[in-house]
């Protein structure tokens, strides 16, 4: 039997630790975990994993800090929202972003071994409220609109999304810190604003299919 090589990333040690060891026993599921985005990221470049099973709320991180991360390094894994709790909002930028899933910490634990395996299958797992998000993640309406954004800023974007200083993205890219901040000021142009913090704000409201 071929096994699914899943990794859990959740902030909460007593969850991750319980739920990986109960799953692992499964015949067809093999386990990893870890606490954060940035582990995560560094486990997935060294080890083949079909899929990640992604808390929303990591402390300091978000679960759509993930998946462009993980896509700039090569990753071509699927990836579960596990939570218990996530807004409308949320939910429908993280279906934007390409998750297959969305699934709450209320159901019992065979449940979510199943939908593991229906995910590692093809299919999709969104409970009705957040199917319906659905219908606004096309191109209508305001997200998307407005400037388009080159391959370097969309990847200085993505660091400042991730937190990262300028220092730390001019390191990544192996560019002059100058130059970060040259990207910097065309995307505060681009988008009308003046501070990091409302470029986030911004770039998650209007321009996340971008991303």
């Amino acid at each position: 039997m071929a096994r699914i090589r899943a990794l859990l990333v959740d902030d909460h040690a007593l969850f991750r630790e319980s739920v990986a060891r109960a799953l692992a026993t499964e015949a067809d599921l093999e386990m990893s975990h870890c606490a954060s985005i940035r582990d995560a990221l560094d486990l997935i470049q060294h080890e083949p994993f079909d899929l990640v099973l992604l808390d929303h709320d990591l402390g300091n991180e978000r679960a759509f800090q993930f998946l462009p991360a993980a896509r700039e390094i090569g990753f071509r894994g699927r990836v579960l929202i596990v939570t218990a709790w996530i807004s409308d909002l949320e939910a429908r930028r993280l279906i934007r972003q390409g998750v297959a899933g969305i699934f709450s910490k209320e159901k019992p634990l065979s449940a979510l071994a199943d939908t593991i395996r229906r995910i590692e299958a093809g299919q999709t797992d969104l409970d009705p409220r957040h199917a319906a998000l659905t219908a606004g993640t096309g191109t209508t309406g305001v997200p998307g609109s407005g400037p388009r954004f080159n391959e370097r800023q969309r990847r200085v974007l993505r660091f400042v999304l991730e937190g990262l200083s300028n220092k730390e993205i001019a390191w990544r890219l192996q560019i002059s810190e100058s130059y970060v901040k040259s990207i910097l000021q065309s995307l505060f142009s681009k988008t009308g604003v003046r501070t990091r913090g409302q470029l986030v704000r911004v770039a998650l409201e209007q321009y996340e299919n971008q991303l």
